[in-house]
């Protein structure tokens, strides 16, 4: 199998990576933006946009950059080596996602000009306090009223919430909670009545909200697609995510391992550096092997994240979560006991790239979660 990259795929690769380094040359410069008010400068997401990343998804017709599931893989890919802070996994990828499969036309013709120029961004929102990583766990309801609904509810750890402009928010139209039907997808302006968003930092540099509707009034073409069958467009969304998460890891992991390489060859002691102990050269073979094993698994994801069987596509993204899980969990352990005191010291780099590999290990499912999603027998599978 050809894993060469063609030439836009290439271009698109060095363009990517040449702006993230220009806009996060120093842990310095990535504290300042952290600043801000969304916590990332407003230049910074015209930057991604000018390049034209935030059309990605989106074909050329609809005024997009004609991307696939390997160009949004280098796109993280260079996120997570650089610890990028503009919302490109709950814009780019969450959001966009869901706009792109069940959006329709009417609702893409409106949206998507603006989301590639930069004006408008998306979040996901869909976990719940009660719901831990189960995808048909939804308590937050949109009733119908007239023509359109009327949404009441709460959603947590909304990413990057109070700088979205839409929210794509899941919601029950009918049945009971954890009912896999009755589910429905919704857009929800973030400034509509009766939305009350509570932001917050979150551990790894990133922002986060508790977010509450209180009768919210939506129209009917709030709907993306079916209202009451939302929960496989969901569900394809989550797999785009983690396949997302999956390069964003890569990318984080590899600029840590060659931390860690780097320090054990200038750290002395007993006169030499200790990277030439055999044991520790050992160790950082070890973290090596894992982040090509994460790799590989990210090239997986991308390659699995659009084929059309839903089961062998479930099965193949969780896979991927455990794997990139362990890898994460792994390698940012080993740096830390490499490095020793410094590398959980807040003014190293290292230590930022420990914060985020310990919060995508979290980030739609935990290991013990795709576990048993892979081990579940046939027919219980896509429920779990």
């Amino acid at each position: 199998m050809d894993f060469d990259l063609n030439e836009d795929q290439s271009l698109l690769r060095d363009s990517i990576e040449r702006l993230a380094a220009d806009l996060y040359p120093s842990l310095e410069s990535r504290q300042a933006r952290l600043t801000a008010p969304l916590g990332f400068p407003a230049e910074g997401w015209a930057a991604f946009a000018e390049l034209g990343v935030t059309g990605l998804p989106f074909s050329e017709a609809e005024g997009g950059f004609g991307g696939g599931p390997v160009e949004t893989m280098l796109v993280m890919e260079a996120v997570g080596r650089n610890l990028v802070v503009e919302p490109l996994l709950a814009s780019l990828v969450l959001g966009a996602t869901a706009l792109r499969l069940g959006g329709s036309a009417a609702q893409k013709d409106r949206l998507v000009p603006d989301l590639v120029s930069g004006k408008l961004r998306l979040t996901l929102a869909h976990t719940e306090r009660q719901s831990r990583y189960d995808l048909a766990d939804v308590a937050t309801t949109a009733r119908r009223s007239g023509d359109g609904f009327v949404l009441s509810g709460a959603k947590s750890v909304v990413p990057n919430a109070d700088a979205a402009g839409l929210m794509v928010v899941s919601a029950r139209v009918s049945g009971e909670r954890r009912d896999p039907h009755g589910i429905g997808l919704f857009l929800v302006p973030a400034d509509a009545a009766g939305v009350a968003i509570e932001a917050y930092p979150t551990q790894d540099g990133g922002r986060a909200a508790e977010v509450s509707f209180s009768d919210v009034t939506l129209p009917a073409d709030a709907a993306l697609g079916d209202p009451e069958g939302g929960l496989p467009l969901l569900e394809r969304v989550v797999e785009h995510g983690i396949a997302a998460l999956a390069a964003e890891a890569v990318g984080s992991m590899d600029a840590l391992h060659k931390l860690t390489v780097e320090y054990l060859k200038t750290r002395k002691q007993f006169g030499v550096s200790v990277g030439s102990f055999q044991a520790l050269q050992h160790r950082a073979v070890d973290m090596l092997i894992q982040l090509e094993q994460a790799r590989s698994m990210a090239l997986y994801a991308a390659m699995m994240v659009d084929t059309p069987d839903a089961r062998a596509r479930a099965a193949a993204l969780s896979a991927v979560k455990v794997q990139i899980n362990k890898a994460c969990r792994y390698v940012g352990q080993e740096a830390v006991q490499l490095h020793g005191g410094i590398g959980m010291t807040l003014e190293y780099i290292g230590a930022h790239h420990f914060k985020r590999l310990a919060m995508i290990e979290y980030q739609l499912g935990d290991t013990a979660h795709h576990l048993r999603r892979i081990t579940q027998d046939e027919n219980g599978l896509l429920a779990a």
